[in-house]
C-alpha cells in the first residue's frame, strides 16, 4: 500500500509555528525522525507518520493541546503549500473549492481517499455542506482541527461576512472547547455523525482572485507536475529514494537496511525494482547525481560538503562521480550555478 505522505512545506510551516510558541526545532525533529535536509525543498515528501510524531511533540513542548487549531488559525495555507497559492489565485469561492478537490493531496495525504477529493460538497435539510471524507478520523483528530480552522480563517482574511454557518466534529469535546468557539465564531457540535461544515450558499460567487489570473496558470502547471511525480512516488523506486534521503549523508545505504525500512526482503526489494527496469544501485546513484546538484546549485553547499551529504567520505571519490554525471568537475558546476 502507498505510504501517506504530507508536503515538507506543510512539515516545516508546523515546525516554525511550533517554534515560534517556544518549542526546541532541532528536538522536535530529532523526536519526529525527520532531517532539516528533508525540509529543504518544499514540495518534497514527508512520511505521514512523522508528520504526526512532529505534531505530538509539539504539543507536548508547547504545552498546547489545541496546537493544531492554532497552527490552521494562524498560518494560511498559501503560506506553506502551493495549493493555498492556487486556492488564492482562484476567480471566486467555487473555483478555490474546486482547486483544492484537484491539488489538496499535494499538502497532505489522508486515509481513505486515495486519488479522490478529500472534501465533497453534499446537500442535507436543505443546506449546503463541505464534507470530510477522510476515513478514520477519531485516531487523529488535530487534522481535523487543523483543517478546518484554515478553511475558516483563510477566506476571513478577505471575505466581509461569514462563509461558514455550522461546524460538527465526530470526536468528543476537547478540554479546550472554549477555542473552538473563539475560532470558528458560529455553532459547533461535537460527537456529530459526520465532520462538515455548513457554508453559505451564495459563497460559491463571491470573489477570491488574490493573485493575478497569469499566476493561476503558472501554479497550476507546477500543481500537475508534482501531482505526476507523487503518483511516481507510489512506485518501488519512489519509496526507495524516500527511503534513501535522509540516509545518504550517515553512509548507511545498503539494500538490506532500506528493504527493512520497507518490510520487504532483499530479494523482495531487487525484484519489484527490476519489474520497474532499474536496480538499487541505479536508484542510488541517479538520487546522489540529483540531490549533488541541488546543493552545489545557487552555491547551497561547498563542493567538500555536498560530498558528504550526498554519502561520499572520499570527496576524491565525490569529485570522479560528479564528472561521470555531468562531465564537469563539482568546482566548475558550483561556480557556474549549474
Amino acid at each position: 500500500m502507498h505510504e501517506l505522505t504530507v508536503s515538507a512545506g506543510v512539515t516545516s510551516g508546523l515546525a516554525a509555528f511550533a517554534a515560534s510558541k517556544g518549542a526546541d526545532q532541532p528536538a522536535l525533529f530529532a523526536h519526529a525522525g525527520i532531517e532539516p535536509v528533508m525540509l529543504e525543498n518544499p514540495d518534497n515528501r514527508i512520511p505521514f507518520a512523522r508528520y504526526i510524531a512532529l505534531l505530538r511533540a509539539a504539543q507536548a513542548m508547547c504545552a498546547d493541546p489545541a496546537l493544531a487549531l492554532h497552527y490552521g488559525e494562524s498560518v494560511d495555507m498559501s503560506e506553506v503549500s502551493i495549493v493555498g497559492l492556487i486556492m488564492n489565485a482562484s476567480e471566486t469561492m467555487a473555483d478555490a473549492f474546486l482547486q483544492m478537490q484537484r491539488y489538496g493531496r499535494l499538502a497532505l495525504e489522508v486515509e481513505g481517499v486515495g486519488a479522490n477529493p478529500r472534501f465533497e460538497l453534499a446537500q442535507r435539510d436543505g443546506h449546503l455542506w463541505m464534507v470530510d471524507t477522510r476515513a478514520n478520523p477519531d485516531e487523529f483528530p488535530e487534522l481535523t482541527e487543523g483543517a478546518f480552522a484554515r478553511l475558516v480563517c483563510g477566506p476571513r482574511r478577505f471575505l466581509s461576512q461569514p462563509h461558514v454557518l455550522e461546524v460538527h466534529v465526530t470526536h468528543a469535546a476537547p478540554a479546550y472547547r472554549a477555542e473552538y468557539d473563539r475560532i470558528f465564531q458560529c455553532p459547533v457540535t461535537f460527537d456529530s455523525a459526520w465532520n462538515a461544515m455548513r457554508v453559505d450558499p451564495r459563497t460559491a460567487t463571491w470573489r477570491v482572485a488574490l493573485q493575478p489570473r497569469y499566476v493561476f496558470g503558472v501554479l497550476t502547471g507546477r500543481a500537475d507536475a508534482l501531482t505526476r511525480d507523487l503518483e511516481a512516488s507510489k512506485t518501488t523506486r519512489g519509496r526507495v529514494e524516500g527511503v534513501l534521503l535522509p540516509l545518504l549523508h550517515t553512509g548507511d545505504v545498503g539494500a538490506d537496511a532500506v528493504a527493512h525500512a520497507l518490510g520487504f526482503s532483499r530479494q523482495t526489494l531487487f525484484r519489484r525494482l527490476k519489474t520497474e527496469n532499474t536496480t538499487f544501485e541505479d536508484v542510488l546513484d541517479r538520487l546522489r547525481h540529483r540531490m549533488a546538484v541541488h546543493y552545489l546549485g545557487g552555491r547551497k553547499a561547498s563542493v567538500n560538503d555536498t560530498a558528504y551529504l550526498v554519502g561520499f567520505s572520499d570527496p576524491a571519490a565525490f569529485s570522479r562521480a560528479f564528472k561521470r554525471w555531468t562531465g564537469k568537475t563539482p568546482s566548475e558546476a558550483r561556480s557556474a550555478g549549474i
